[in-house]
């Protein structure tokens, strides 16, 4: 909810971008180990000692801090799920959740404005008792791996933000939300499914564009020995951009990332400022050619299909699971039926159970999708050196080389270990580019 309150309000904010008046240099190209350099004509090269070689070149205390912080976020898991279900009981047995709906419906008759106004009380009540976690989560455990850039008041500020705009948009999606409820007491999971859907829509096409100007900055990236190499990219895929634009991530977050987002008139690429002066050129190449990779490959449009279903299964079990939960606590709980806004904390509890049990599925959908763009960025590009610099940069907050079955069910990106095998494998497909120490240019960028 907040998330989608955000998208509202940044479209009165999005203003004209400013260029940057000076733009650093991107690092020169990535030491290449030893054992991952292309061979004399009849040498052998053997992509999984590359990748073992590009491995050992992250220092072992970086290694294990990277790990210990991705391995703590199984648990997170977890207890974050524990603690919704917490709030959720909280709210529905104490009667806070009923006290909370028969406020708002003094407020007055009309339903839509009961709908907002219990809304409001959702989020607020919510953020209050999730308030520890989430300080822990987004504070304190990224400060503690040096992840993060922001003092205590940046940060606050920052949730602060997100809290107006969920308390503005977010009560606007409740309210919608259980006026379907209400209005289709029999059909009602088939018609949550369609708003669900829509609204998934409305947040992957257009959020990314409308989302991120309120909270950071888009200046023009003008360093044609950067810009010119990535819409060269962008032109040899069918990408009619004619601008990249860099984000200022850097005064959140020291991670590297990058996005082609939007839709038709609103495609927009985008870089971070932190990989733009951490990443070589030949990293940031591969990057956006992943990037790009999602764009071309209609990956936007292939998640929406397979999200679309995973939300109608998801609806189908609402159906089911909240009727036996009413029949069993409803009168202990003061509900009355589906169309009751005191209902709200069951049915989003009961949707992270479906949601929790099925993040294996969930992972490999979106997994499936990132290997593909990898595959692409590194044709794209033919930058694989590069690639294997980005998977590292990556890996500073990503477990390199996870066991298989760790990898299915906690991770919605292919490993680090996983991604290097990759572009290895394609380097060995292509020796000849390499033989002289140098990548051939990238046809994309050829005059």
């Amino acid at each position: 909810m907040v998330r989608m309150a955000r998208l509202a309000l940044a479209a009165t904010l999005l203003t004209s971008m400013p260029a940057v008046a000076a733009e650093p240099v991107p690092p020169p190209p990535p030491q290449v180990p030893a054992a991952a350099k292309a061979p004399p004509p009849g040498g052998h090269f053997d992509p999984a000692a590359a990748t073992e070689a590009w491995l050992a070149t992250l220092p072992p205390d970086a290694r294990a801090r990277s790990d210990a912080y991705f391995e703590g976020g199984y648990w997170l898991q977890l207890w974050g799920f524990l603690y919704s279900l917490g709030v959720a009981w909280l709210l529905l047995g104490t009667g806070l959740s009923t006290r909370l709906r028969d406020l708002a419906e003094h407020v007055t008759r009309f339903r839509f404005v009961n709908g907002l106004v219990y809304g409001a009380e959702y989020i607020l009540v919510t953020t209050l008792l999730a308030f520890p976690l989430t300080i822990y989560e987004g504070f304190f455990r990224e400060h503690k791996y040096g992840l993060s850039n922001l003092t205590m008041g940046g940060w606050l500020w920052e949730q602060g933000k997100g809290l107006i705009l969920g308390l503005l948009f977010g009560s606007v999606a409740i309210a919608a939300l259980c006026g379907f409820l209400r209005a289709k007491p029999r059909t009602w999971w088939i018609w949550g499914t369609v708003f669900a859907v829509v609204f998934l829509v409305f947040i992957v096409i257009v959020a990314p564009i409308w989302i991120e100007p309120v909270f950071n900055t888009m200046t023009e990236l003008k360093n044609p020995v950067v810009r010119d190499p990535i819409l060269a990219l962008a032109r040899s895929n069918g990408i009619s951009a004619h601008d990249v634009y860099v984000q200022d991530l850097s005064k959140q977050t020291k991670r590297v990332s990058a996005h082609v987002t939007g839709f038709g008139g609103t495609m927009r690429i985008e870089l971070s400022d932190n990989l733009l002066k951490r990443t070589s050129l030949p990293g940031i190449e591969a990057v956006m050619g992943h990037e790009m990779g999602h764009y071309v490959l209609d990956h936007i449009y292939k998640s929406i299909l397979s999200f679309g279903v995973i939300i109608f299964l998801g609806f189908a079990f609402l159906r089911w699971a909240f009727a036996a939960s009413l029949q069993r606590w409803g009168p202990r709980w003061g509900l009355t039926g589906i169309g009751d806004l005191a209902a709200l904390p069951l049915l989003l509890a009961l949707f992270s159970l479906y949601f929790f049990v099925l993040t294996p599925v969930l992972n490999t959908v979106i997994r499936t999708d990132e290997a593909e763009a990898d595959l692409f960025g590194v044709n794209t590009s033919r930058q694989p050196d590069g690639m294997a610099e980005a998977a590292l940069q990556l890996g500073e907050y990503r477990k390199l080389h996870p066991g298989p079955i760790e990898e299915f069910v906690f991770f919605d990106h292919p490993s680090g270990y996983n991604r290097i095998l990759m572009a290895m494998r394609w380097k060995a497909e292509h020796l000849d580019d390499f033989r002289h120490g140098e990548p051939a240019a990238s046809p994309a960028a050829s005059p």
